[in-house]
């Protein structure tokens, strides 16, 4: 890549690099954040004229060491140009109060609303950050490639200058490494980039940076583990009615599934309906193939649960994914105790007494010397499918937290929302809806910060072309 120095005013910026596989537009970006110059006011003198987004780098002759002219005239709110990260604390007073409570957003380099509003989602987990933080250009494992490595390290540096500018932040070269990573996000129409899904960015980071931060080995400290704060295990009874065979699988997921039907009208019933599915495998016993049914459970909770609203399908009549808008309703605490398996509602129900205690000496309740889960227990064992054997004995346990260490509950707070405007996943537009250590809501629109009232954010359940929710990422409420 061509490195330039660029005199604007009586200040020149030197030795900035140019990626002449990206179009002019995210040079133009770079220089923003140096100036405070918009793109579209900046004239940038070359080859034949001024430089236009859309131009083609191979044309310019864009020589080694060369110096630029640009011209134009910067925002208001920009005090001084700046050379370098731009600190909080460093800022003037009235831009401090601006920038108080949340971190910066992310210009879109050309449709890319649905990795920005990934990237801001998962930014609000501190124990990634540290995670990443701890991560050197070293740190390689040795069954790690070259370009999850070079990922790695761009989502780290991206959350730092998230977290250290308080001008909006040009992704760029995390944007180049993740198309280099995952070359699907650089797929073209018309000479233009294309829309990406969100989902899919998320899944493919998350699955990358689950590969990299890992434990160093001879560490007793496993939280950086990616595993840790996001992996759920699930157990599956699998049951051929035809045949009566019956096994039990175990798999790890990042995400729980909420399907969407006539029937679906929150997000508790979409996830009951995706825990349960129908598969097509051969039958040993028959000799051929059958329909086998999967109930799952979950065996394991992460302290930050994912949850994925299967809003999109593949219609085949007009070749495309076609979007799901109905509204399905979701909390903002999550309790997911009945979802899981007989083994860990056992481990949660001891902290779930003492949390509730806590709750009801905050509150001023007097208890009644039950718990809600051994009366949610007591309630299932008067029914056909209930069993009286195990499950009213929370207050026989010991529930002393082992060594200390916090204790899910299977309560959950939601923390973030990535949400999508638009009849299709290749279209439309990305939002994320994060809350702050504060409790603040940030609507985090590409490179505009909004704050936003809680109230708000449930209003986000779809039913309609405003923007609806498409993931949701929620904190564990710990003892």
């Amino acid at each position: 890549m061509p490195t330039v120095s660029v005199k604007w005013q009586k200040e020149v910026f030197p030795k900035i690099e140019i990626d002449t596989s990206q179009p002019p537009v995210v040079f133009k970006t770079q220089l923003y954040t140096l100036t405070g110059v918009p793109p579209e006011r900046q004239k940038i003198m070359v080859k034949g004229g001024l430089l236009k987004d859309d131009a083609d780098w191979a044309t310019l002759g864009i020589k080694d060491g060369q110096k630029l002219m640009m011209m134009g005239t910067a925002d208001e709110i920009v005090k001084a140009p700046e050379k370098g990260p731009v600190f909080v604390e460093d800022l003037p007073e009235e831009e401090q109060v601006v920038n108080v409570g949340h971190s910066a957003g992310l210009y879109n380099l050309g449709n890319t609303c649905y990795m920005n509003s990934t990237v801001q989602c998962l930014h609000i987990v501190p124990e990634l950050k540290s995670a990443l933080l701890s991560y050197t250009n070293t740190s390689r494992p040795n069954d790690v490639d070259l370009n999850s490595h070079l990922l790695t390290i761009a989502s780290r540096d991206l959350f730092n200058d998230l977290d250290r500018n308080a001008k909006p932040v040009a992704p760029t070269q995390f944007l180049s490494v993740l198309r280099k990573k995952y070359p699907q996000f650089a797929q073209q129409h018309n000479g233009a980039y294309m829309q990406q899904d969100a989902e899919e960015c998320w899944t493919q980071l998350m699955y990358t940076l689950s590969q990299s931060l890992v434990p160093s080995s001879g560490s007793s400290d496993a939280t950086a583990a990616v595993k840790t704060l996001f992996g759920i295990d699930l157990v599956s009874r699998v049951h051929c009615p035809e045949s009566g065979e019956e096994s039990s699988e175990k798999e790890s997921v990042y995400a729980l599934k909420c399907h969407i039907s006539q029937e679906v009208n929150h997000l508790h019933e979409g996830l009951k309906h995706g825990l349960k599915s129908e598969l097509e495998k051969a039958s040993p016993v028959l000799g051929r193939t059958a329909i086998y049914s999967k109930e799952s459970q979950i065996n394991e909770l992460p302290k930050y649960l994912t949850v994925q609203f299967v809003r999109f399908f593949w219609k085949r009549e007009s070749n495309q994914k076609a979007k799901i808008l109905r509204k399905v309703d979701y909390p903002l605490e999550l309790d997911v105790y009945e979802f899981c398996s007989d083994e860990l509602k056992q481990q949660l129900q001891g902290p779930r007494q003492m949390l509730r205690q806590a709750e009801n000496v905050k509150f001023g309740i007097k208890p009644d010397g039950k718990n809600n889960d051994q009366k949610e227990n007591e309630a299932s064992a008067s029914t056909p499918e209930g069993t009286s054997s195990d499950k009213g004995e929370a207050t026989s346990m010991n529930i002393d937290a082992p060594d200390n260490k916090p204790q899910l509950t299977g309560i959950y707070d939601l923390v973030a929302v990535l949400t999508h405007k638009g009849r299709s996943a290749d279209s439309g537009h990305y939002v994320a809806w994060v809350k702050q250590e504060s409790g603040k809501w940030i609507e985090y629109d590409d490179d505009n910060p909004i704050p936003q009232r809680e109230e708000e954010i449930t209003k986000l359940s779809g039913g309609g072309d405003w923007h609806m929710a498409y993931i949701c990422m929620y904190k564990a409420r710990l003892l």
